[in-house]
C-alpha cells in the first residue's frame, strides 16, 4: 500500500470513531429535559443558578384555600426565592422563611421562628441582623396577588433542607425590618412546606 492510500485510510478511521457528537454524553452524565447536561455521578460539576436543583413549597391559608407557591434555587453561593401569592389581603405584608417544615393551622406556630442559622439579630434594616430568612415586605395587590423575589442572606440548601425542614410564612402585617423577633409582623396568615425538587 502506498504512503497516500495509508494516509487517507487513517483518516477514515479516525473519523469513524468519531461518530455523532450528539449521540452520547460523558460517561456518569445524561441529557435533562432540555437537553442539559447533568452530572449523575461523575467530575463534571453540578449546574448552578437558574438550573440547578433546589425547593419548592405550596402555601396555604388557616383554612387550607391555597395561598400561592414559593421556589429556592442555589445563585452564587446564596439562596434566590420567588414567591408568588394569591388570594390574600391587599397591603404590605411581612414574609420570612421559618426554620421547621411544619404548617399546622390555624396559627402556623409548628413553623417556628425565622430561620437563622447564624443566630442573628432581625430585620432588614438592623445594623445587628438579619436573619437568614428574612425578606423584604410583599405587597399584595387588590385582587389578592403579590409577587416578590429576593436573595436570601447566610444560608444554603442543606441548611434550609436539614432534617426538621424549613417552612415560608406570610404574616398579616408589615414587618418593621429591625424589631427582635419578627418585626412586629403580626399573626402568620400563609404557610407551605419546603421540599427538595
Amino acid at each position: 500500500m502506498n504512503k497516500a492510500n495509508l494516509v487517507i485510510l487513517a483518516a477514515a478511521i479516525g473519523l469513524a470513531g468519531c461518530g455523532d457528537r450528539n449521540a452520547a454524553t460523558p460517561a456518569g452524565n445524561d441529557l435533562g429535559p432540555d437537553n442539559a447536561l447533568t452530572n449523575t455521578g461523575s467530575d463534571v460539576a453540578t449546574p448552578t443558578g437558574a438550573d440547578a436543583a433546589g425547593a419548592s413549597a405550596t402555601l396555604q391559608t388557616a383554612q387550607g384555600a391555597p395561598a400561592g407557591t414559593a421556589r429556592v434555587v442555589p445563585m452564587d453561593g446564596a439562596l434566590r426565592i420567588s414567591l408568588q401569592v394569591e388570594g390574600l389581603p391587599a397591603g404590605e405584608h411581612g414574609v420570612h422563611v421559618h426554620m421547621t417544615g411544619r404548617c399546622d393551622a390555624p396559627k402556623f406556630e409548628s413553623a417556628g421562628g425565622h430561620w437563622n442559622p447564624t443566630d442573628a439579630h432581625h430585620g432588614l434594616e438592623n445594623p445587628q441582623g438579619q436573619h437568614a430568612g428574612d425578606m423584604p415586605n410583599l405587597m399584595i395587590d387588590q385582587n389578592g396577588r403579590g409577587t416578590l423575589d429576593y436573595t436570601l442572606k447566610g444560608g444554603d440548601l442543606a441548611g434550609l433542607l436539614d432534617t426538621d425542614g424549613a417552612a415560608i410564612i406570610v404574616h398579616e402585617t408589615t414587618d418593621d425590618q429591625k424589631t427582635d423577633p419578627s418585626g412586629n409582623s403580626g399573626g402568620r396568615i400563609a404557610c407551605g412546606v419546603f421540599t427538595a425538587d
